[in-house]
């Protein structure tokens, strides 16, 4: 059994690109524990390609088919192992948040994955394949997720899509389809969406959120907050845009973002501002920034993606540099529309 793979993992190991944004700490841990958990060749997988992974994306979710699978497959190919590496961070609760149709992206170029869970919840699948590790994780450090599937996905597998959702066209305000016409969303989402953002990094923008955002003149019935982790936000009181200019006037889910056409460009609330919607193969980018961590939180009213970097002005982006001044008079108070 053991010849089919190490002749696999050679291959993966002079094919894949020699960089990763992975901690090389998080590979060997989850080797250990993949072999412990009985997942043997996705464990040498792991051990024999190590930082070679992910070169661009410093978050990753396996999807880890048993020793039996192996077996009866054979070798695999390279890119039917690509096709179980997703190139974000998906835990089970995102996971079970996502309805059938959802694509996910992985390392094979021009091929995702399809949620296909029932809608009863009762289990997770992707390409007609179940998740069989959907209690837990077999790891999860925040940065490498692993899960268990029953079976190696179909690269062919074709999903029978349901009406597509609504989406806000390109250059208009998004709509409020969640609103019930109470108003502000209440207290509960609010202290949802920042215990979401500070457990996981994004401290700065939960601290934003509590700052300003009863600073609405009119109060916004849904949200979509584009968080970026601590580390790639300068100076955030000295720039007040950097709160407007990631977060969008309606409610955007995962499934919603994967279906916006190339091009599309999202409102935000600080004037000017927009996202645009790109991809680079099957990931999907904000403004060129790739989503890390999608639905973080997701409520009836708001859902949250982080992101691992900000979402700069033109002139930034241009400089190659923050310009603090930038966007400075936009406040909640002044200049907001809502």
């Amino acid at each position: 059994m053991a010849s089919p793979s190490i002749t696999v993992f050679s291959l993966l190991l002079l094919l894949l690109p020699l960089s990763s944004a992975l901690p090389s700490h998080s590979v060997l841990n989850a080797a250990e524990i993949l072999a412990d958990s009985g997942f043997l060749s996705m464990a040498l997988t792991l051990e024999v390609v190590s930082q070679s992974l992910v070169p661009k994306s410093p978050s990753l979710t396996i999807f880890a088919p048993p020793d039996s699978a192996f077996k009866r497959a054979g070798q695999p190919s390279l890119s039917l192992l690509q096709l179980h590496f997703a190139p974000l961070a998906l835990p089970l609760q995102t996971l079970t948040s996502l309805p059938a149709g959802t694509k996910i992206p992985t390392l094979q170029s021009g091929n995702s994955l399809v949620v296909t869970s029932p809608p009863s919840g009762a289990e997770i699948s992707l390409n007609g394949v179940r998740v069989t590790t959907a209690a837990s994780p077999i790891y999860d450090d925040g940065f490498l997720i692993i899960l268990g599937v029953e079976d190696f996905f179909d690269p062919k597998f074709q999903f029978q899509a349901a009406a597509p959702p609504r989406i806000p066209a390109p250059g208009q305000k998004c709509g409020s389809d969640s609103s019930n016409g109470t108003g502000f969303p209440g207290a509960s989402w609010f202290q949802g969406a920042k215990g979401a953002m500070r457990s996981n990094g994004y401290t700065v923008m939960a601290s934003l959120l509590d700052l300003q955002l009863m600073g609405f003149k009119n109060p916004p019935t849904s949200l979509t907050v584009f968080a970026p982790v601590d580390q790639s936000v300068e100076n955030p009181l000295l720039d007040p845009s950097v709160f407007l200019r990631h977060v969008v006037p309606c409610r955007l889910a995962w499934s919603d973002l994967v279906n916006l056409t190339e091009g599309t460009a999202l409102p935000t609330y600080l004037d000017g501002f927009t996202i645009r919607i790109s991809r680079s193969g099957d990931v999907l980018l904000l403004n060129g920034a790739p989503v890390y961590f999608a639905n973080m939180y997701y409520g009836d009213s708001v859902v949250v993606h982080g992101l691992q970097e900000s979402l700069v002005m033109p002139e930034e982006a241009a400089a190659g540099e923050s310009s603090p001044e930038e966007g400075g008079s936009d406040s909640l108070d002044d200049e907001s529309e809502f």
